[in-house]
């Protein structure tokens, strides 16, 4: 069988045997096929230095520890699935250490400038959009995968949203959300294609695209519109992205005073191991709680008075 083949046929398994998602399958056969692109000869036939050459010309090519774990671990279990169906008798992967978690903090914005970024949306959908990645702290897959009866009633503060792994949670929305959705909502019609079969697919959507295969607005899409309202706002591109606005909801929520069970609940984590490393914002206030409400700190201010 070519590469080709068995990179259908395994992705094809973890649909139907492991239940994979959409999102997940994408993923799997963007790194499967980056691989099949640059591995001497071929996947099917490569030994593990071939394997390991692929790897270490990851890191040369500027990729993040982060995509290289998810191409590693996407590599470890296309072998595995081709050792378990008797398609090799080996496993070239056995060697590779997966790049170590990076301990840096995520990227995040100030609330001045979310603001700037907010008003520099160049229509109602836009600012919506925005609002959602921020306001609630959405991944831009969940974003982009609203249907339109996701969207709030009038006077609802909140809205239901499928997360990883298909599992819903209840997102709150604040009023400058609400009020940029409803906005958005007053527009949608425009943004719907001409055509009756596009037209059909994209109404579907909470955020329809015009020429979307599917109907509904893209990844891609969100980042440019991202990078657009970034320029606009006088803010760096580079620091500007849907991931760094879920970071950036988070991070200011624990700066608020949320406690990392309600955060963890609201970014739709599954484990709270995951919502920890926002604990660095909230290092200083917890000093200043202690220093300032905690009874031995207090006598020990009382002894230097005396």
């Amino acid at each position: 069988m070519s590469d080709s083949a068995l990179i259908e046929a395994f992705l094809e398994m973890l649909s139907a045997e492991r239940g994979a998602r959409a999102n997940t399958l994408d993923a799997y056969a963007r790194d499967l096929e980056d691989a099949r692109a640059h591995v001497r000869g071929t996947l099917l036939g490569a030994d593990a230095e071939a394997i390991e050459a692929y790897v270490a010309g990851l890191a040369q090519r500027g990729m993040a520890a982060a995509t290289m774990r998810r191409r590693i671990s996407a590599l470890r279990q296309f072998y595995r699935f081709l050792l378990q169906e008797n398609t090799r008798g080996d496993d070239p992967t056995s060697r590779l250490d997966a790049p170590k978690r990076s301990k840096a903090l995520p990227k995040t914005l100030s609330v001045e400038e979310i603001e700037r970024l907010i008003d520099a949306a160049e229509s109602a959908r836009d600012k919506a959009l925005i609002e959602l990645l921020y306001g609630a702290g959405l991944r831009v897959s969940e974003l982009v995968s609203l249907p339109l009866r996701a969207a709030p009633k009038p006077g609802q503060e909140h809205m239901v949203v499928e997360g990883k792994g298909g599992k819903e949670r209840l997102v709150v929305l604040g009023r400058p959300a609400q009020a940029a959705l409803a906005l958005h909502m007053e527009t949608r019609e425009a943004a719907l294609p001409k055509l009756e079969a596009q037209r059909d697919k994209a109404k579907r959507w909470l955020f329809p695209s015009m020429s979307a295969a599917d109907g509904k607005m893209t990844r891609r899409r969100v980042a440019q519109i991202l990078e657009a309202a970034a320029v606009k706002a006088g803010i760096s591109p580079s620091r500007v992205s849907p991931h760094v606005l879920r970071h950036a909801f988070a991070t200011h929520l624990v700066e608020g005073g949320a406690d990392l069970r309600t955060v963890q609940t609201l970014l739709g984590h599954a484990d709270i191991a995951t919502t920890q490393i926002y604990t660095h914002v909230a290092e200083g206030r917890l000093k200043t709680l202690v220093e300032t409400k905690h009874p031995l700190s207090r006598k020990v201010e009382h002894d230097d008075d005396e």
